[in-house]
């Protein structure tokens, strides 16, 4: 079943069990999808969709921190809420060494010998690891390694 279908599911799972929370963010997620299908004129594939979803737990993380800043923990709460249930539809993340191992994969495959092929690493690594892993993070890591 792909990534959208089970959204699709959920949604309806979410209306017989009348968890209105839970309801709210998954059509919010299914109208991000839509609309960037529509944009795009696309129909997006699992890998669109963990894109979606990311863009979109990135904009509640950022949220947060400003309703935190304003005080405002009862706004935060239910950003917090949302992120819960987007991650549920985010792939199993990385650990550590599973991500040490693709870097070190990658700068055997891209010959990368310093700073200057970071971008090349980071282009082998980027499809790898989407959804799966912070990129910032990775970036850095990606950084220490090639000096």
């Amino acid at each position: 079943m792909s990534l959208k279908a089970r959204i699709t599911e959920d949604m309806k799972t979410a209306m017989r069990a009348k968890d209105t929370a839970r309801l709210a963010t998954i059509r919010l997620l299914l109208a991000a999808i839509k609309q960037k299908e529509i944009d795009e004129r696309v129909d997006l594939d699992d890998t669109g969709v963990t894109a979606v979803i990311e863009k979109m737990i990135k904009q509640r993380k950022d949220a947060i921190g400003q309703y935190e800043a304003a005080g405002r923990q009862d706004l935060a709460d239910r950003e917090q809420a949302e992120i819960d249930v987007l991650a549920g539809y985010m792939p199993r993340p990385l650990s550590a060494g599973e991500i040490a191992a693709l870097i070190a994969q990658a700068r055997i495959e891209t010959g990368a010998a310093g700073a200057r092929d970071m971008g090349r690493m980071m282009a082998w690594l980027k499809p790898r690891l989407a959804g799966r892993a912070d990129m910032t993070a990775v970036s850095a890591q990606v950084k220490n390694v090639l000096g």
